[in-house]
């Protein structure tokens, strides 16, 4: 089996803290997490909502937002247990049944994570945005190839509050 690639949240400052309602932690795997959106109108655009709404990632342990992602390899075992949080979650915040009618579905979603990381280098860092349309939620992506050295100490590790990094 090939490898497969998820993205990890990244923190270059402290601005996705000042944004987010909820910021993800530094490290947890992300995906898109645009469904959180799929019934939202003008209305509900405004403020930290809005900033969620417009660029923020969902972190699949806190369920908070994160303005960029590092694409990094991902384990088998990890998928699956993040498909069960992710189903668990649905369960607990968007009334599905139980954690195996809501497993499909979060699998799928972390599967459209998988294949936007695919063939990105590891450490290319991504970001998403969305706008509202007359047809619903439309989602962009944008990449960044790493720059070398120092990148794949954040993506690794996780972590920014181990040492100071120059920038």
């Amino acid at each position: 089996m090939t490898d497969q690639y998820l993205a990890r949240a990244i923190h270059f400052d402290d601005s996705d803290m000042n944004i987010f309602h909820a910021p993800a932690r530094t490290g947890e795997w992300c995906i898109s997490g645009g469904f959180e959106f799929s019934n939202w109108s003008e209305g509900d655009l405004s403020g930290k909502a809005k900033q969620a709404f417009s660029n923020g990632w969902l972190g699949l342990e806190t369920f908070g937002r994160v303005s960029v992602v590092a694409v990094t390899k991902v384990e088998p075992a990890e998928i699956a247990a993040l498909t069960d949080a992710l189903a668990a979650h649905f369960v607990s915040h968007y009334g599905a049944p139980s954690v195996d009618a809501a497993r499909g579905v979060a699998a799928d979603e972390i599967a459209h994570m998988i294949d936007l990381c695919d063939g990105q280098a590891p450490n290319t860092l991504l970001m998403v945005s969305r706008e509202l349309t007359g047809a619903g939620v439309r989602e962009g992506y944008r990449s960044i190839e790493p720059q070398g050295a120092g990148l794949d100490q954040f993506a690794i590790h996780g972590s920014l509050d181990d040492e100071p990094h120059q920038h």
